[in-house]
C-alpha cells in the first residue's frame, strides 16, 4: 500500500509484497520497500495492532463504540464465527479494502476456512462485485499462501473499546 508522509493512505495502485516507508517527518514522498511474504503479514498485523491502541487511547465515545459493535458483529450467534468471517471476506472484496481483505483472510484461516472454501469466496465476491475485484482476489491468494506456509501471524483479538458497553451505553 501506498501512504503519504501523513500516514494517509494514498489513491495510489497497491501492490502486494510492499511496506511502504514514509521517510523523514516533512518528507513529500513516498517509498516501497519489498519485504518476504513472511514479514508482509507479520508488519500488516504490528502495524494493525499499535494503531488500534493509538485509536482506542484517545477518548472518544463514537469510536470505542464502533470498535465494540465491530467485535460484537463476529462474535458467534445464529451464525458461526466462521461463517461471519468468510462474509466479511466476501464484503472487503466487494468494497476492495486490501486491509480488510488480509484481517478476514487472517480470520477465516484461523478459523477453519478450507483452500477450497477460499476459493468459493472468491467467486461469490467476483459474482458480486464484478472483474475490478480481480486484483484484490489476487492479493488474497498471496495472503493465503503466505498463511499455508507460514502461519497466522500474532495479532491479538479484536480490539477491545473499554468504555463502549455491548448495550451501547458505555462512558
Amino acid at each position: 500500500m501506498l501512504v503519504y508522509d501523513s500516514g494517509v493512505p494514498a489513491a495510489l495502485p497497491r501492490r502486494a509484497g510492499l511496506l511502504v516507508w514514509p521517510g523523514p517527518p516533512g518528507a513529500r514522498s513516498v517509498k516501497e520497500v519489498p519485504l518476504h511474504m513472511g514479514e508482509r503479514l507479520e508488519a500488516f498485523s504490528r502495524v494493525r495492532r499499535e494503531m488500534n491502541e493509538k485509536i482506542l487511547a484517545h477518548d472518544n465515545l463514537v469510536v470505542r463504540r464502533f470498535f465494540n459493535l465491530d467485535g460484537q458483529a463476529y462474535k458467534p450467534g445464529a451464525l458461526p464465527s466462521k461463517t461471519k468471517e468468510m462474509l466479511g471476506l466476501v464484503a472487503s472484496l466487494v468494497l476492495r479494502c486490501d486491509d480488510c481483505v488480509t484481517y478476514h483472510m487472517i480470520q477465516c484461516y484461523k478459523e477453519g476456512v478450507t483452500r477450497d472454501e477460499f476459493f468459493e469466496i472468491f467467486g461469490v465476491a467476483l459474482v458480486v462485485g464484478g472483474s475490478i475485484t480481480i486484483p484484490h482476489v489476487r492479493r488474497a491468494v498471496a495472503v493465503l499462501e503466505e498463511l499455508e506456509r507460514d502461519g497466522v501471524p500474532a495479532m491479538g483479538e479484536r480490539p477491545a473499546a473499554a468504555g463502549a458497553q455491548e448495550d451501547g451505553s458505555g462512558a
